[in-house]
């Protein structure tokens, strides 16, 4: 089941659940990719400006994603008694896809342990390169979704364009400094875990702009299980309540929420410019303006920069591909 495919349910006033019955029965081939795809997530994740959701939606795993953590909630208990034992665990198994988020949470989980270092690294240290790779990734990803909007309108131009100026506000918006309490730390939990599900806002990103990514990344090297599990109850508490939402979007307004997506996608090319100054329109501090290519203190790089942006295009054209062959079987 592939998130950017057309048509979906009708968009009339008779309402249909998303087709639930996914597929359980993945054989190995299958749940290495959903793996690899999970990697492919948590690496974006990683960077603060990429979102995982965008990840998903171009690998094909999206709607899946949706579904599954959509299921989860108050009638498991009821599907649980309905069977009871081995059998009633095995039913909540199937229910939530548990397999397909088992494998999906395992790649993230890698890229968060093999690839953090290397990618702060190129960050601190190389970012007009790392901003090249993933711009031109984030812009092959929208056209692909824009081709799978069909019949476009004036309410999904509209919706497209919300989502546009939303990324692009949220961009600017300047970052918080204070000291997080526990309580924060919930609410700044819940709140970027929907981001790292929608697709074109960063979860890293959102913790940036709160004031608790710091703290968080502290956390996480000092092993403060009270910050980190505080962190996780709000991300939890999110991720219920904001899935739920999505699915029944996603079950009865499929191409407009698609266009929200993509607004949302496209607004953020404007926190992954690559060619960025600091406030004195130097390089000494930290970044965070952006600039015209041939405004850059040491020259625009183009062999570099359009290389890696053609590659981020290339490679997730090919996670497009991979993703829809993978879904027709």
């Amino acid at each position: 089941m592939t998130a950017p495919q057309s048509p979906k349910p009708s968009e009339s006033s008779a309402p249909q659940p998303l087709d639930t019955s996914v597929t359980n029965t993945d054989n190995p081939k299958q749940l290495l990719g959903v793996y690899i795809k999970g990697m492919a997530m948590g690496a974006a994740d990683i960077v603060p400006g990429v979102s995982g959701g965008t990840i998903a939606l171009i690998a094909g795993i999206y709607e899946r994603l949706i579904n599954a953590l959509g299921s989860i909630g108050p009638k498991l208990w009821q599907t649980f008694r309905k069977e009871g034992g081995i059998k009633g665990l095995l039913a909540v198994w199937r229910q939530v896809d548990a397999t397909f988020l088992l494998f999906l949470l395992l790649g993230i989980a890698t890229s968060f342990a093999t690839l953090a270092g290397m990618i702060k690294y190129l960050l601190d240290n190389q970012p007009l390169l790392i901003w090249s790779f993933f711009f031109g990734l984030v812009v092959a990803t929208i056209f692909i979704l824009l081709t799978e909007i069909k019949r476009w309108n004036i309410g999904r131009i509209v919706l497209f364009g919300i989502g546009l100026v939303s990324a692009v506000v949220i961009s600017s918006l300047p970052l918080l400094t204070t000291t997080p309490s526990l309580p924060y730390l919930f609410f700044a939990g819940a709140i970027a875990i929907c981001a790292m599900i929608l697709p074109g806002i960063s979860g890293s990103f959102i913790l940036l702009l709160l004031g608790a990514y710091d703290t968080v990344l502290e956390a996480v090297h000092t092993l403060n299980f009270t910050v980190i599990f505080t962190l996780m109850a709000g991300m939890l508490t999110g991720l219920l309540l904001f899935t739920h939402a999505l699915k029944w979007l996603l079950a009865r307004y499929y191409q407009a929420t698609l266009a929200l997506l993509t607004g949302f996608i496209a607004g953020s090319l404007m926190k992954i410019w690559p060619w960025k100054v600091d406030i004195l329109n130097t390089l000494d501090n930290e970044a965070i303006n952006n600039v015209m290519p041939w405004h850059y203190p040491t020259g625009p790089h183009w062999l570099s920069t359009l290389g890696l942006m053609l590659l981020g295009a290339v490679l997730v054209s090919l996670l497009s591909w991979w993703g829809k062959r993978n879904n027709h079987h």
